[in-house]
C-alpha cells in the first residue's frame, strides 16, 4: 500500500516509518468511514490502550521505586486517561490526518477529545504491531515525555479527592448538576455545579461535562481547604 502525501509527512513528524502502511491507515480511520472493505480503528484502540498502560506502569515503577500502589494508581490514571491521550494527539497533529465520515467532519470531529484519544491509542497499537513492543515503548515515552516525571505526587483527580473529603466527614457523595449547555454541537460549553450535603457548592464552565465537573470540584476543594 502506498501512503498519501499527508500520511507520509505525518510519519516523518512522529518519527516512525511503517513497514506495513496499512496499519497506519487503519489507525487513523474512524468508524464513521468504515465499510466492508475499509476497517476502522476500534480494535486497534482496544490494543493500544493495553500497550500504553503497560508502558506507563513500567515507567512509573522505574521512576519512583518507593511509591506505594496507592500513590502509583492515581498517577497511572492521570497519564492514561482520555484527556492526556487527546493532548498528546493534538501535539503531534493527529487530528489533521484522521479519516472521518461527513457527519463527523461537519461536527468538528478532528477536535473532539474522545475521538482524538481513541485515535492516539490506535496509533500506539499500529506501531506496536508494525515494529514490536520496544519501539512502541520508545514512542510512548518520547511523546509522553516529562509528563511521567512531573505527574503530581498525589495525582488523584479533584472529583475523587472531593468525594474522599466528604466520606471522611460522613457526608453523602457530592452531586453534580448541569446548570446549562450552550454553543454548537461540535463545540459545546457546559456549566456544572457541584453540591455537598452541608450546603457548600461551586460552579465551573468547560468544553466537556467531565472537565467542568473536575473544575467545579477543584474550586470547591480550594474553598473548603481555605476554610479549614
Amino acid at each position: 500500500m502506498k501512503l498519501a502525501a499527508e500520511l507520509k509527512a505525518f510519519c516523518g513528524q512522529i518519527g516512525h516509518e511503517f513497514s506495513d502502511p496499512s496499519l497506519l491507515v487503519r489507525a487513523v480511520t474512524h468508524s464513521s468511514m468504515s465499510s466492508p472493505t475499509r476497517a476502522d480503528n476500534q480494535r486497534d484502540e482496544f490494543l493500544g490502550d493495553r500497550v500504553l498502560g503497560l508502558v506507563i506502569a513500567e515507567a512509573l515503577l522505574k521512576h519512583d521505586q518507593k511509591a506505594s500502589e496507592g500513590l502509583l494508581a492515581p498517577r497511572f490514571n492521570a497519564l492514561v486517561r482520555k484527556e492526556t491521550c487527546a493532548d498528546v494527539a493534538r501535539e503531534i497533529g493527529l487530528g489533521s490526518v484522521l479519516k472521518l465520515g461527513r457527519s463527523e467532519m461537519i461536527s468538528g470531529g478532528r477536535r473532539k477529545e474522545a475521538l482524538l484519544a481513541d485515535a492516539m491509542e490506535a496509533l500506539i497499537a499500529a506501531i506496536y504491531q508494525d515494529a514490536g513492543f520496544d519501539v512502541a515503548r520508545d514512542f510512548v515515552l518520547r511523546l509522553w515525555g516529562d509528563r511521567i516525571t512531573k505527574v503530581e505526587a498525589d495525582a488523584r483527580d479533584s472529583k475523587t479527592a472531593l468525594q474522599e473529603w466528604a466520606q471522611a466527614r460522613k457526608l453523602n457523595p457530592p452531586k453534580y448538576i448541569e446548570i446549562s449547555r450552550s454553543g454548537p454541537d461540535h463545540a459545546p460549553v457546559f456549566t456544572i455545579e457541584v453540591r455537598l450535603e452541608n450546603g457548600k457548592s461551586e460552579k465551573a464552565t468547560a468544553g466537556s461535562k467531565r472537565n467542568a465537573e473536575q473544575a467545579a470540584a477543584t474550586a470547591l476543594l480550594a474553598h473548603l481547604e481555605g476554610k479549614s
